[in-house]
């Protein structure tokens, strides 16, 4: 049985929800993979907590669950922060699900750089590292001899790094378009169905689904950012931001729009492109109208979908009806069984 220490960094839904699969899937774990998860260091908000003995997850899950930060558990510490934990926890793995910020990447991207710098492997969860600093988190993981996987920070439980980078080895990836932004996508269902722009928002909202600012989903910088992501780690361009162009969100969009398209034969989507052209790929997100028989046509809802068009393994397409962070815990759980094999 090999055992691997893990320090999560940020108990939000995403870290609860992981907290919530290191219970469940503890005997299959084990069984199946031979593997022994042992929580050794957690941070939040509120603070840190650090226990080489091991932290039982259904205790601290509980805690969570009822309201109180981390701090306020047995042996937590107040104002200790994430970087800190890093620094201190005894650690195989560190696991970074910690609120995303796309201005800088803090402090996620101190996080993981000190990981690596301890020899720690690395699993993300949140976008902000990979948006800054793709090449050199990359590049400093490979010098370590670390592992370093972020499955979870592209469309959540859909393997889209995973099949870019593993299964579409040796194609020439002519061009990749994707759905990557399940909220904005619900939004537009729910005025194709009839409902206004604002109605349909103010649902989401009720439901939890979008946040209250909801502008990086809306206004397509979410959609625009995992586009980075996947620019830089299976088309091997080193993008940023900056080479998306444009970037168009949905707010503009109108039910009679809607209606009209439909009669058409059509349905508008929040559309993630890189396109092949002489010097490289274009990079793109905006709302596109599409045929009925286009595969992204069908990712409805709360789905997410990707169509990659290469030379030698023709179309791939892939969707996921993803609710809940379960799914894309279940991204970071997986990458952590990978990262131990």
């Amino acid at each position: 049985m090999r055992q691997v220490r893990v320090a999560l960094i940020g108990l939000g839904n995403v870290g609860k929800a992981f907290l919530q699969l290191m219970i469940e899937k503890e005997t299959l774990l084990q069984e199946q993979y031979g593997l022994s998860l042992v929580l050794t260091a957690v941070a939040d908000s509120s603070g840190g907590l650090i226990d080489g003995r091991g932290i039982a997850p259904a205790a601290l899950l509980s805690h969570k669950q009822g309201g109180r930060g981390v701090a306020a558990s047995e042996g937590g510490q107040v104002g200790l922060s994430s970087p800190d934990v890093v620094t201190q926890a005894p650690a195989d793995l560190m696991l970074e699900a910690s609120p995303v910020n796309l201005q800088t990447g803090q402090p996620g991207l101190d996080g993981a750089r000190t990981a690596i710098g301890r020899g720690m492997g690395v699993v993300l969860a949140n976008k902000g590292p990979l948006v800054h600093a793709y090449a050199g988190l990359t590049a400093a993981a490979r010098a370590a001899g670390v592992g370093f996987a972020f499955s979870a920070t592209v469309c959540g439980a859909l393997p889209v790094v995973n099949i870019g980078q593993r299964d579409l080895a040796g194609c020439d990836i002519r061009s990749v378009r994707g759905i990557f932004n399940s909220t904005s996508n619900s939004i537009l269902a729910a005025m194709g169905a009839g409902g206004s722009y604002s109605q349909a928002l103010r649902q989401a909202q009720l439901d939890g689904i979008a946040e209250a600012d909801p502008t990086l989903d809306v206004g397509g910088w979410d959609t625009a950012n995992k586009l980075v992501i996947v620019a830089n780690s299976i088309l091997g361009m080193p993008a940023t931001l900056k080479d998306v162009n444009p970037v168009t969100g949905i707010t503009a969009i109108t039910p009679e729009q809607i209606a009209e398209g439909a009669q058409r034969g059509e349905v508008v989507k929040l559309v993630a492109t890189a396109e092949r052209g002489g010097d490289g790929y274009r990079l793109s997100v905006e709302p596109q109208w599409l045929r009925r028989e286009d595969f992204l046509a069908g990712v409805s809802g709360w789905e997410m979908g990707i169509v990659f068009d290469t030379d030698i393994m023709g179309l791939q397409q892939l969707k996921v009806d993803e609710r809940g962070p379960i799914p894309t815990a279940g991204a970071m759980l997986r990458d952590v069984i990978n990262l131990s094999r």
